[in-house]
């Protein structure tokens, strides 16, 4: 699954671990995220999606 998490915190200027202690989760995790290497949870997934006030689909692509 492809993403662009890492494009949208670079937006806000934050670091991986700002991220994370926001979503609740290891730094490691938003890491595995942003290469493709971990796709989130659905309640990640929403989590990130109001974080970033945008769609899921926006977020995340199967393409």
């Amino acid at each position: 699954m492809n993403n662009h998490l890492k494009a949208l915190r670079a937006e806000r200027n934050w670091t991986q671990a700002e991220l994370a202690q926001a979503l609740g989760v290891s730094r490691q995790t938003v890491n595995a995220i942003e290469k493709g290497k971990f796709d989130p949870s659905l309640p990640l997934a929403f989590k990130l999606s109001r974080l970033f006030d945008r769609p899921i689909e926006s977020i995340f692509s199967d393409q």
